[in-house]
């Protein structure tokens, strides 16, 4: 078995080389486009939820986003 290694990377070494900088946003644009980088949603609140959403975050055992739905007001959509 191959070893592996794992090396952290920092948003500079990205973000300040405008070669790897044009890659990633093409890396990023092409996985969002084909649905390959998708949001795993843990679980939806409703506004009024807001307290039981930010409990909920604190306990740490979210495993993906937390959503909050905001409901139009009366009259738009």
């Amino acid at each position: 078995m191959h070893p592996v290694f794992v090396r952290p990377y920092t948003l500079f070494e990205i973000t300040n080389d405008p070669q790897r900088l044009r890659r990633a946003q093409h890396f990023i644009a092409t996985g969002l486009a084909s649905g390959a980088f998708a949001p795993v949603i843990d679980r939806t609140f409703d506004l009024g939820d807001i307290v039981a959403a930010h409990r909920y975050l604190e306990a740490g055992a979210q495993v993906g986003k937390i959503v909050v739905t905001v409901a139009p007001e009366d009259g738009q959509s």
